[in-house]
């Protein structure tokens, strides 16, 4: 068996499932759902078969298996033999799963003609064999959606700690802002080397261009209070687990000022703890 990590979840339906995928998918894992207990063993053989560099795995198991879900516990207790697997059980008090079921106004998968209380009590008998051999158990009870995804990320996450992406994108303004950016920072306020016969061919990935423009009045002074304006920020995304963030960093036509500064600004934030960040040139070698 390679290097990779395999995670089973399971637990209550409406004890947060699908956000600990969710979770774990920005976390890097491959994440596999409503996978039934047969299927297990050929999907991690294939996997382990693959390239150990591929992503972690987890499998969402729960009970919308029906009969294919009773033979779970055989099925990873044979995984366990070939491989190293870990079973993250997911839970949470009957009033708690109850209020939830009744804020989205939807059946518990097993209530049939019942209350959503019976189908409650019966997947938790249902669920006591793989309860039982659960690695970790999670109580989810009293957390919202962010406080669940911090604690896969305390448990999950290298160090323990969730890391913020942070693209770094130049633009051009006259090519329309970044659709998808959260914050915007505009270069214009520098002089524009365009207007720099010498300049107008290169680009600011050229350290000819990257030198006037770093060069100018203000332009480090921005780099640095605006780095450590960032800061905070960042801090902030990770609290609230919006792990993917972009930068758009614009000047007129995307292919001077804003390449070099978003370079510099990159080079700057990339030191940051927790933080991890590309870069994009969005508009440059557009006429």
């Amino acid at each position: 068996m390679n290097a990779r990590e395999i995670v089973i979840i399971t637990g209550m339906s409406g004890a947060g499932r699908t956000t600990v995928a969710n979770a774990l998918e920005d976390l890097g894992w491959f994440v596999v759902d409503n996978l039934p207990p047969s299927m297990l063993r050929t999907l991690v053989r294939t996997a382990a078969a693959g390239d150990a560099t591929e992503a972690k795995l987890a499998i969402v198991v729960d009970v919308r298996g029906g009969v294919l879900f009773d033979d779970a516990k055989r099925f990873v207790e044979m995984l366990r033999n070939e491989h190293s697997v870990r079973v993250l059980f997911l839970e949470a008090s009957d009033a708690e799963l109850v209020r939830r079921y009744e804020q989205v106004r939807r059946p518990h998968p097993l209530q049939g003609d019942g209350t959503i209380l019976d189908g409650i009590r019966m997947e938790r008998h249902r669920l006591e064999p793989l309860r039982g051999m659960a690695d970790q158990l999670l109580d989810t009870t009293g957390l919202n959606p962010h406080q669940l995804t911090t604690r896969v990320g305390e448990r999950f996450a290298p160090g323990g700690e969730l890391e913020v992406v942070l693209t770094v994108m130049s633009f051009g303004f006259k090519y329309g802002l970044p659709v998808d950016a959260d914050l915007i920072a505009d270069m214009r306020f520098l002089p524009n080397p365009f207007w720099n016969p010498d300049l107008r061919g290169h680009n600011g990935t050229e350290e000819v261009v990257s030198d006037f423009v770093l060069e100018q009045e203000g332009a480090r002074e921005f780099a640095d209070r605006y780095v450590e304006a960032l800061e905070p920020v960042l801090a902030g995304f990770a609290r609230e687990n919006k792990l993917h963030a972009v930068l758009g960093v614009g000047c007129t036509g995307g292919k001077h000022r804003s390449v070099a500064m978003a370079q510099y600004l990159a080079s700057r934030l990339s030191g940051q703890p927790g933080v991890r960040v590309a870069v994009k040139h969005r508009d440059l070698g557009r006429e």
